[in-house]
């Protein structure tokens, strides 16, 4: 059922972006301009993060393009994975990326502005930002993030 409702979320909210940003049929030419980009929260996310869809839908077996905006203070992404290989280019900001089945701080690699990590599927991974961080996330989907602890997953139902 949790499944079902992450689907359905991502769907809407990847439909929704990709109908502003497509301008005509699946695959054609486009350019987007930052200005352009429409903000929305992320349900997969801790509250505060912010994704617009570029390209996708993210649920469907095509290539996606999506930016995460992550806002500074610390900002902790716990342990998790994704059933496809992750592509994160940081565009603004420093992200901070470690591996593993627990959060730990002190075994992370700061990437800054033009830097990209690639995740493999089922590779557990964490994040953490100090300052607002854009990154920009490539791959194919169906998407989908597992939290190594369900308890860190914020689309639980209580």
């Amino acid at each position: 059922m949790t499944r079902l409702a992450i689907a359905v979320a991502l769907s809407v909210l990847a439909s929704t972006a990709y109908a502003q940003h497509s301008g005509g049929a699946h695959g054609a030419h486009k350019m987007v301009m930052p200005a352009d980009l429409k903000w929305a929260a992320v349900p997969s996310l801790p509250p505060g993060a912010q994704i617009s869809v570029i390209e996708g839908p993210m649920n469907e077996a095509v290539p996606f393009t999506i930016r995460l905006k992550l806002p500074k203070d610390y900002y902790v992404i716990p342990a998790h994975s994704h059933p496809a290989i992750e592509r994160v280019t940081v565009l603004s900001g420093t992200f901070h990326m470690g591996t593993g089945d627990k959060f730990d701080k002190t075994k992370t690699h700061a990437l800054t502005a033009g830097a990209i990590g690639i995740m493999q599927p089922g590779t557990n991974h964490y994040a953490w930002t100090a300052e607002e961080t854009i990154v920009q996330l490539n791959g194919n989907g169906p998407w989908g993030v597992t939290y190594v602890n369900p308890a860190d997953d914020p689309r639980r139902t209580q």
